[in-house]
């Protein structure tokens, strides 16, 4: 018990908002909502957690978790407040958030978390595993994607009133920008420029190392 108020005194407690996705590949709308979220919610930190697999995705990421993790690193790469946890692709197998909730606090206890939900997520959170657990552990931090408007309703069944108005007082208002991961996939197995929707480090990487292009392609 001494023990451990001695390793908290001094601790300072942080604001953290955990970002999950595939990021297959990490483009502008993803760091553009991270930001306005950091900003909104007064976050210390936006954690990137990328997927191994998805529950709810049919197949698996395209890039490989090596490509997916440089990637991240190299859009990124100057925002100290944001950062990668690799702790679902060192897991492996299919990616739970509860899971990864349970994990990232028994490791670092002491925060406040939040959990970045776009509208179109929220409307499938009945599917996520242990809704109300994971409502518990990380405060939802709502914001709306083109076309699917965030109905902060979906999660009264999980959380008390008093939790649900805490909700409600940090969802996310955000500008969007409509570029899609696939889409991106699309454009550069066709050869097309991906230019202005990924930093132009990523751009160079996926070029460089040919990332979604056919093999053999010229």
């Amino acid at each position: 018990m001494f023990s451990w108020i001695i390793r908290t005194i001094g601790k300072r407690i942080m604001r953290i908002g955990l970002f999950g996705g595939s990021f297959d590949p990490l483009h502008l709308g993803h760091l553009i909502l991270a930001e306005q979220c950091r900003e909104q919610a007064r976050l210390d930190q936006v954690w990137f957690v990328p997927a191994a697999t998805s529950p709810l995705k049919q197949h698996g990421p395209i890039a490989t978790n090596r490509q997916r993790l440089e990637i991240l690193q190299l859009g990124l790469a100057g925002h100290d407040a944001f950062r990668i946890e690799e702790c679902e692709l060192k897991r492996g197998g299919v990616s739970y958030t509860v899971e990864t909730l349970r994990e990232l606090q028994a490791n670092h206890g002491g925060h406040d978390w939040f959990l970045l939900i776009g509208g179109d997520s929220l409307a499938d959170f009945a599917r996520w595993r242990e809704p109300e657990e994971i409502c518990r552990r990380a405060l939802p931090l709502v914001y709306q994607r083109p076309g699917h408007a965030a109905d902060l309703g979906l999660l009264r069944p999980y959380v008390f009133a008093e939790r649900l108005a805490e909700i409600e007082k940090v969802a996310i208002v955000a500008r969007q920008i409509e570029i899609s991961s696939t889409d991106l996939r699309r454009r550069l197995s066709a050869g097309l420029s991906v230019r202005y929707l990924v930093p132009r480090s990523v751009e160079i990487y996926l070029q460089n190392n040919r990332v979604y292009q056919p093999a053999g392609g010229s």
